[in-house]
């Protein structure tokens, strides 16, 4: 199988933030049109919308770094941490603009709203979980941690669950979209839990393998 060519080492870390970069300018293109009048409809659902979406799409293309090496030998592993955290900032985003342009902080109606409107309480419940993961996203936490940091960061595979279901029941219409992203959620899922079959007794390696990778990350 042909391979990619690989990057100099020198160009990693440029490369990384440069990841971070063009990862957050859905966010600012989506906040000037909006700021400008030009989303259509109700501009802050909108922008919430946006928000969310890209935080989802930041969740698959976490997961996916891992079949990507293993199915095609192509080892992005360097870039993982980098899109998880864009993952959480764009859930922080989404989370600010529903308390802040959306709610106006009115925190009785944001608790009606957790109590009585379940893809909101799924919302919550997977951004809390994602508090832990981002604060625990740098290298002093895996050294302290150890592999009770891979066990930690398990959690994404829920979250990512949670993320997709959140997205599908927040639309009138559960169509083409939706279901593509449960689907792609869905086939991930599936792929942690036969790998450990398909890599045979490389199980064991391969988390040791992962927990360095994460260390040598930026």
């Amino acid at each position: 199988m042909a391979s990619l060519p690989t990057l100099p080492r020198k160009y990693h870390a440029a490369s990384i933030w440069l990841l971070y970069a063009v990862g957050l300018l859905p966010a600012a293109w989506g906040f000037w049109l909006g700021a400008t009048g030009r989303l259509p409809g109700n501009p802050v659902k909108e922008f919430e919308h946006l928000l969310g979406l890209w935080a989802l799409r930041f969740f698959i293309a976490t997961l996916a770094i891992t079949p990507i090496r293993d199915l095609f030998a192509i080892n992005w592993v360097r870039y993982r941490r980098a899109l998880g955290l864009l993952a959480f900032w764009y859930v922080l985003m989404h989370f600010l603009t529903y308390m802040l342009l959306d709610q106006y902080l009115n925190f009785p109606a944001i608790l009606v709203d957790i109590a009585k409107r379940p893809f909101i309480t799924i919302g919550m419940a997977a951004f809390v979980l994602l508090i832990p993961l981002a604060l625990t996203s740098n290298n002093w936490s895996i050294r302290r941690l150890g592999m009770r940091w891979v066990k930690l960061h398990r959690l994404v595979y829920v979250i990512a669950a949670a993320g997709a279901l959140h997205f599908a029941m927040s639309v009138k219409v559960v169509g083409l979209e939706p279901w593509t992203y449960i689907g792609l959620v869905a086939l991930l899922l599936l792929y942690r839990l036969v790998r450990p079959m398909i890599r045979g007794g490389r199980g064991g390696k391969a988390r040791a393998s992962a927990f360095r990778g994460q260390e040598r990350s930026a």
